[in-house]
């Protein structure tokens, strides 16, 4: 009866046990709220370039006071390396991936993207694979099964890709929408080059890939998690501003009114930069890289039914038949990925039962104990099996 644990002493295990998962759905439906938000206020006017400058300057304002307070004991020294890891880091997402994946977007649209983002697990297995992040062992089911999901996600994408197909209605809303729906997505659903955005998204999905390789090793070197959420926005917001300054000349476009404009800034900087970079720092240091990227399925399914019925957007039969053989592929990812956590617990339960040595006499072995000798001959155990012993 000892042994027996209280109901909320229970209730604490499992919760630790799902955070990660909570954690990463959480983020998932954040996702896809930004994503349409801003679609909208792309379709209105305004730039990208100036959208991810506003969107990261928000969440350094937001971020950077929980970071300085909770986070003042803890924070490293600044060393060159790891601030030009910050400033790769702010170059990756903030600026190449979020640009090319908004220019993406406003090609095709909200639900595409979403969907095609979904190859970002498997290329970051193959990133991870390469900086030896992930582990693979051929002759094992879960890697097997790892190498297998990637092959198939990458098969689905290239499927999304090359083949559009005709028009399927998700949702009977996407087909009658208002003629308020109509005229935002009009650019999108007449004369899109859809081949060059389908490219853009691909890109910067390769560019996702590699924040979250190198999140995970500059982690190690700078472990403070809101003090690098800070950093990574403020040199997003600086390179970007940079880069907006080059590309957007009018002075005009920077104004920004208490529209969709402004709630597009604030939601995407507050949820998806500030709070998603925190967690998937904390959940990347805990899980890896891999884990990370594996719930964007979630995402691609709320993205598909709020862009029917907010945008009505049209789904082609191509991005359901590819966004499916993604899915299959990303369950197998998960899968061998969750095999490799169950195993690395194991392997660290393993190397924390050290030997205890105690004096005692006569050889024997009885229920795993190794008894040698008299006084001057150690008895061996194992911290596992220790409170059993008699003295």
């Amino acid at each position: 009866m000892e042994n027996q644990k209280a109901p909320w002493e229970m209730l604490g295990l499992v919760f630790n046990k799902i955070k990660p998962y909570l954690a990463m759905v959480s983020l998932q439906i954040g996702y896809a709220g930004m994503y349409i938000i801003t679609m909208v206020s792309l379709k209105r006017g305004m730039s990208h370039w100036i959208l991810v400058v506003y969107r990261h300057a928000v969440a350094t304002l937001v971020i950077a006071p929980f970071a300085l307070v909770l986070e003042r004991k803890i924070r490293p020294k600044m060393t060159i390396s790891a601030f030009l890891k910050i400033m790769l880091l702010g170059l990756l997402e903030p600026v190449i991936d979020q640009n090319l994946y908004y220019v993406g977007m406003k090609y095709t649209s909200a639900t595409f993207a979403a969907a095609i983002v979904n190859i970002l697990p498997a290329l970051t297995f193959i990133m991870a694979f390469i900086f030896r992040l992930e582990r693979v062992k051929i002759k094992e089911r879960h890697s097997q099964a790892k190498v297998i999901g990637t092959i198939i996600t990458v098969t689905g994408a290239m499927v999304m890709t090359l083949y559009k197909g005709p028009i399927v209605d998700i949702l009977w809303y996407s087909s009658s929408g208002s003629s308020h729906h109509k005229t935002i997505t009009t650019d999108a659903s007449s004369g899109q080059h859809w081949l060059a955005g389908t490219l853009m998204i691909l890109a910067c999905t390769c560019g996702w890939t590699g924040f979250f390789i190198v999140q995970s090793i500059t982690l190690k070197e700078y472990p403070a998690e809101l003090s690098l959420t800070t950093l990574i926005c403020f040199m997003g917001m600086v390179e970007g501003g940079i880069a907006a300054l080059i590309m957007e000349r009018d002075m005009t476009s920077w104004i920004v009114g208490f529209d969709s404009n402004l709630l597009a800034a604030v939601y995407s900087g507050v949820v998806c930069s500030g709070i998603a970079y925190y967690v998937q720092g904390v959940v990347n240091k805990a899980r890896g890289p891999v884990f990370v990227t594996a719930f964007s399925p979630l995402c691609m399914i709320i993205t598909a039914v709020l862009g029917a019925t907010v945008l009505a957007e049209q789904v082609h039969l191509g991005s359901l038949i590819g966004a499916i053989i993604i899915v299959i592929g990303l369950y197998s990812v998960v899968w061998g990925k969750s095999k490799d956590h169950t195993l690395t617990i194991d392997e660290k339960g393993n190397a924390q039962e050290l030997p205890i040595v105690l004096g005692n006499s006569n050889a024997s072995f009885e229920d795993g104990i190794i008894s040698i000798g008299p006084t001057k001959n150690p008895k061996i155990t194992t911290a596992k099996n220790y409170e059993s012993l008699e003295p």
